[in-house]
Order: C-alpha cells, then structure tokens, then sequence
C-alpha cells in the first residue's frame, strides 16, 4: 500500500458582507426618488436597501402604536416603489430615532454603507477594497 499524504487546503478569506444602502423615506416625492435609485442600485450591487423613516418625538421615546405607523408607511412606500420597477432583492425596512439617524449621516465618510436622502447620498465605510499595488520589474 501506498502512503497518501493530507492534501493541505488554501485559507480561505471570509465572504464581505454585501453594501447597504440606508434610504430616509419621509413620504415626499425625492424621498421616494431616492427609494427607487436605491432599490435598482442594490440590484446591480448585489446590495440590501435599508428603507428607514425618522422618528421624531420631542418628548423622549417615540410609542409603540406611532412606530409601528411609521413602519406600515414605509412598508408602503417600498411595495410601491418594488411594484412600480419590478426591482426586487434584500430589503428591509426600520424605524429609527432622531439621534441615531443623526450619528448615521453625521459618520458619512467613505463608503459600503450609503446614506440615501432627498437632498442627496452619502458613502459609510469602503465599499471596495482597494488592492495592494503592484510593482512590475522593469521590461516585463
């Protein structure tokens, strides 16, 4: 009989996690301009569009009953823009407070996770690493 040798196997690199886009979806009309160009930009990205609605209640947590209003009417406006393109893929919808929408778009800088607004986007973290450079000797 013959000895067979393990066969060693290369490391592997875990997966990236995909882009997020983080759309504010307000109920205006360049929100839900936003919404589209979000969900056919996940598309091509492979991405997960995050389709959020800024709570604001000046007197401290928002209730339950106002959150899961404020959920229904997103889930609304993103069935509607998913109807209207035909573009479908990841997308989920939030709910979130004034403060932690403001620490999202304050920390805008760089980019995989994009901030969609009606007045424009913004980048959160690197959405594509950039390669190490490469050096060629000279004549190859």
């Amino acid at each position: 009989m013959t000895d067979v040798e393990p066969i060693r196997l290369a490391h592997l690199r875990p997966r990236r996690q995909p882009p997020a886009l983080l759309v504010d979806v307000d109920g205006s009309p360049s929100a839900y301009r936003s919404l589209v160009w979000a969900l056919h930009e996940a598309a091509r990205r492979e991405a997960t569009v995050v389709a959020a609605c800024v709570l604001d209640d000046r007197d401290g947590l928002p209730s339950a009953a106002a959150t899961a209003a404020a959920r229904a009417r997103v889930d609304a406006q993103v069935l509607r823009a998913i109807g209207e393109t035909g573009v479908h893929g990841r997308v989920r919808t939030a709910a979130l407070e004034r403060p932690v929408f403001d620490a999202l778009s304050g920390a805008a800088r760089g980019g995989d996770l994009v901030l969609v607004t009606g007045t424009g986007k913004r980048l959160l973290r690197p959405a594509v690493p950039r390669p190490p450079a490469r050096r060629l000797a000279r004549g190859a």
